[in-house]
C-alpha cells in the first residue's frame, strides 16, 4: 500500500508553520458525536460508529504516542429557551450514551452568562490533532504502507489499474486509488468525468493566556460550546478558542473580534486575555451534499473527502466505511 503526501517529510507542527495549514492540523479536534441533533440518517450513523470507535483507536495508537487521549465532557450551551427544550428531549432519548439537560444554575459556576441551562455529554469531547497526526504517521510505519513525499497531479486509467502522475513527473500504477485530498479532490475528478465539487470554509482559532478567570479550570468539561465557538482548557491560565466562521479562502479580522467577545455574550475575563497564537486553516465542504463525500464512483476508484468541519471525529467511521469499500468486489 502506498500513501502519497506532499506534507509527509514535514514535522507536524503549528505554531511555526509558514504555509498554509491543512484542515487537520488547523482544528482543534472536537468531537461532537452524541450530542449532533439528527437521530436517523448517514450523518448520525457516522458519527455514532465514530463515538464507538474513538476509545480502541485512542487505545490501539498509544503505543505510538503515548499522549495521545480521549479528553471527554462536552457542554453545549442553550441559546434561548427553544434550544433548552430540543436539548432536554435529546438528552432523555440519548441518556444511554450519556446526555444530560443542566440547569443555568449547575453550570453558573463555569459559565455564566447561561442563562438557559446547557447541554452535557460525557463521552463526547476532544482530541488532539497533532499528536492523532503523529500516531497515525507511526502507525502507519509499522503497517508497512510506503510514504511517498508527493503531489499527485493527475490520475489517468490504465486498463484495469490506476496510473497516479506525481508533480515531480513520475508516475505510479495502482489497482485502486483512495481520493482523501479535501479541496483538491474535485481538480483530480473531473478530468474522470466526475463532477464534485467542494468549496472552501475558513475556521480561526487563538490560543489565549487568561489574565484572570478559572486559571485551574476546575469543573470545566473538555469543550464548551456557545454559539458554535469552541472553548478547550489547555492547562492552567491557558484557553484555546475557535470557530469555523468564514467562506473563502482569506481571513478576516471581524470574525476574530467576534471570537474574542463571543457575539458580545464573553465574561469580562475572557474578553481582556491576551493572544498568544492565531492561526487558520481551510475546511471542505462539499457544494449541494451532504458532507463527507463517501463514494465508490467506478471500479477501483474511491473518494473520502469533503468532512467540513467534522474530520477529525468521523475519522474512524471513514477508514471502516474505506475498507469495506476496498474488499467489495
Amino acid at each position: 500500500m502506498t500513501l502519497l503526501d506532499p506534507h509527509w517529510n514535514e514535522p507536524v507542527l503549528r505554531q511555526t508553520s509558514d504555509r498554509e495549514l491543512n484542515g487537520t492540523s488547523a482544528s482543534l479536534g472536537v468531537l461532537m458525536g452524541n450530542v449532533f441533533r439528527r437521530t436517523s440518517g448517514r450523518g448520525w450513523r457516522l458519527r455514532r460508529r465514530s463515538m464507538q470507535l474513538w476509545p480502541r483507536w485512542v487505545q490501539a495508537l498509544q503505543a505510538f504516542e503515548t499522549g495521545l487521549t480521549l479528553q471527554t465532557g462536552l457542554l453545549q450551551i442553550a441559546a434561548d429557551r427553544e434550544s433548552a427544550t430540543r436539548m432536554g428531549a435529546l438528552a432523555e432519548q440519548r441518556s444511554d450514551l450519556g446526555l444530560e439537560l443542566q440547569t443555568s444554575e449547575q453550570v453558573r459556576t463555569i459559565w455564566p452568562t447561561a442563562l438557559h441551562g446547557a447541554l452535557h455529554s460525557s463521552a463526547d469531547g476532544r482530541i488532539n490533532p497533532l499528536q492523532l497526526q503523529i500516531a497515525l504517521r507511526r502507525a502507519l510505519l509499522q503497517e508497512s504502507v510506503q510514504p511517498l513525499a508527493t503531489r499527485v497531479v493527475q490520475l489517468e486509467r490504465d486498463g484495469s489499474r490506476w496510473r497516479v502522475h506525481h508533480a515531480e513527473g513520475e508516475s505510479t500504477c495502482h489497482d485502486c486509488v483512495v481520493i482523501c485530498s479535501g479541496l483538491s479532490a474535485g481538480a483530480l475528478l473531473e478530468p474522470l468525468g466526475h463532477s464534485l465539487p467542494i468549496s472552501p470554509v475558513l475556521g480561526q482559532a487563538l490560543s489565549l493566556q487568561l489574565k484572570e478567570g478559572p486559571t485551574t479550570w476546575m469543573n470545566w468539561p473538555a469543550v464548551l460550546i456557545d454559539q458554535s465557538f469552541n472553548l478547550i482548557p489547555d492547562g492552567p491560565g491557558r484557553l484555546l478558542l475557535g470557530a469555523t466562521v468564514e467562506p473563502g479562502t482569506e481571513a478576516a479580522d471581524d470574525p476574530l473580534a467576534l471570537m474574542r467577545t463571543l457575539n458580545d455574550n464573553a465574561p469580562e475575563w475572557l474578553r481582556s486575555a491576551s493572544v498568544i497564537e492565531h492561526w487558520s486553516g481551510l475546511r471542505a465542504r462539499p457544494v449541494e451534499r451532504p458532507a463527507p463525500l463517501l463514494n465508490v464512483l467506478e471500479p477501483g476508484l474511491i473518494v473520502a473527502s469533503g468532512h467540513y468541519r467534522n474530520g477529525v471525529l468521523l475519522a474512524p467511521a471513514t477508514a471502516e466505511w474505506i475498507s469495506t469499500a476496498l474488499q467489495e468486489p
